[in-house]
């Protein structure tokens, strides 16, 4: 029973209580019939609707394992790490619970941890490439299942970064010092670094177009020139007609991604590193050509109607890469804001952040667009909060293998969201972070009953979000994809 005193009156006022009384004996592990997690059910048949099992059968080929048994059934092992990871699970061994109560009888083919383990040991370098094939393959099929990249026709972005996520021990390969950011400070960490690209659009929220693990040392920039165009054409696959949009920080602003870019037919923005000429460049913008821009929190003056705010921008012509067969002049976009280490200074210092474009949007809002780049770090978030909370192998194939899974779960979790909100596909579920999902729509509680020989889930009665769980259940049982012309 949990109490809490009311201060004022001095009064004892009951907040929670257990209604029954329990004793030691009263709890047992002997349900056969209960499913733990009843919103794997849809999650699944929407897999199977969008042929992952297929895709990864198809492509997927470990032909000189080092365990003779290890890298055999591919498909239904790494379909079941998937949904452990949809489910929660951010180690191999969190997958068993996909065998408990009545879990296996709902899904075949659940396997034990350390058959999953063993399968994802026998990962390599050529392995994971085959898997990121897989990721992006499933994603052109979910996104013509689902809107999951809504008014992709008219825009898409694409953004691309990477991250570092922390290791512990000797026995990590791959496990490098690499430097990272925390709470605005540069610091020196050992882990492994992830790079990431997502695709999003102005209607919906980011998915991933690729994913790549690399030791903690490795340069933020290495292969992205490759990831941006592999990037480009699943975006084109998964229906971008329109205009795409790369962005990216300035570990991007290189040769390689400005030329993948061009080779796509798709803009770019990106943070150029400061150098000698691009200071010049900055020097000799006109105080005039300084305007401010609106950014969330300005105000504007009632005088004079413009926007009070410590940020400006300002565009001149650059010519990048000039001294190379890579010579391109576009736009470089200048924002400037007071520097906060001089508040008192009698004359405003300012710190410029310049960033490439091609596009062809106005200076201001072109510096909106850009800054929108950093959406990609709420996918981060979703991942580190789900199974990149830990990379659980010491095998570096292994750790590759659990990343691309985890950015196939990430998809396919999105577009159930999307599938639950119904045809407002803004809903709250379309842009609903991962746990959230997790918590409403996949992790419920059923009782598997079997009146008639019919199976039947008894989920329950009241939960806050059975509407959302039903359009869910509804769009992907008894679903039948078009017949091809």
């Amino acid at each position: 029973m949990l109490r809490r005193t009311d201060q004022a009156s001095g009064r004892e006022a009951l907040s929670v209580r257990v209604s029954h009384r329990f004793t030691a004996g009263s709890a047992r592990f002997d349900e056969d019939n209960l499913v733990s997690d009843a919103g794997l059910v849809p999650l699944l048949g929407l897999a199977e609707q969008t042929g992952l099992a297929e895709i990864i059968t198809r492509k997927v080929s470990i032909t000189t394992p080092r365990i003779k048994s290890g890298a055999a059934n591919p498909a239904p092992k790494l379909l079941s790490v998937v949904a452990g990871m949809c489910a929660g699970a951010d180690s191999i061994d969190d997958l068993d619970m996909l065998r408990a109560g009545g879990m296996p009888i709902v899904f075949d083919g659940v396997y034990a941890p350390s058959t999953l383990g063993t399968l994802l040991r026998e990962f390599s370098f050529g392995h994971a490439r085959q898997l990121e094939s897989v990721l992006r393959e499933h994603l052109v099929a979910l996104a013509a299942r689902a809107e999951v990249l809504a008014g992709i026709d008219e825009q898409a972005f694409i953004d691309i970064d990477s991250l570092l996520r922390p290791v512990y021990g000797h026995a990590k390969q791959g496990a490098s010092y690499g430097h990272t950011k925390i709470a605005g400070k540069q610091v020196l960490r050992k882990g492994l670094s992830p790079l990431a690209t997502t695709i999003s659009t102005q209607h919906s929220a980011p998915v991933i177009a690729g994913m790549r693990l690399r030791a903690g040392k490795t340069g933020s920039g290495k292969g992205a020139g490759r990831m941006v165009a592999q990037a480009i054409a699943t975006a084109r696959a998964a229906g971008a007609t329109g205009k795409i949009l790369v962005r990216g920080d300035s570990a991007y602003g290189n040769r390689a991604v400005i030329r993948a870019c061009r080779r796509g037919n798709a803009e770019f923005s990106l943070v150029m590193t400061k150098n000698p000429a691009i200071t010049r460049a900055i020097a000799a913008i006109p105080d005039t050509a300084w305007t401010p821009v609106r950014y969330p929190g300005a105000v504007r003056d009632p005088d004079t109607g413009a926007w009070i705010s410590d940020a400006e921008v300002a565009e001149v012509p650059y010519t990048a890469f000039a001294a190379t067969q890579d010579r391109i002049t576009a736009r470089l976009v200048v924002r400037r804001v007071k520097d906060a280490r001089y508040p008192d200074a009698l004359f405003p210092v300012w710190r410029y952040h310049p960033f490439f474009t091609n596009s062809t949007r106005p200076t201001a809002q072109a510096d909106i667009v850009h800054r929108r780049h950093a959406i990609i770090e709420t996918v981060f978030a979703d991942l580190i909060d789900g199974p990149l909370a830990h990379l659980p192998s010491g095998h570096f194939g292994a750790n590759s293998a659990w990343a691309l899974c985890a950015a196939i779960a990430h998809n396919l979790l999105h577009t159930a969201g999307i599938l639950a909100s119904g045809p407002d596909t803004t809903g709250a579920h379309a842009r609903a972070r991962g746990a959230t999902l997790r918590r409403q729509l996949i992790t419920v509680p059923a009782r598997l009953a079997r009146p008639a020989r019919a199976p039947v889930l008894h989920l329950p009665s009241r939960w806050p979000w059975s509407p959302a769980w039903l359009r869910l259940w509804n769009h992907t049982t008894g679903h039948s994809p078009p017949v091809a012309a």
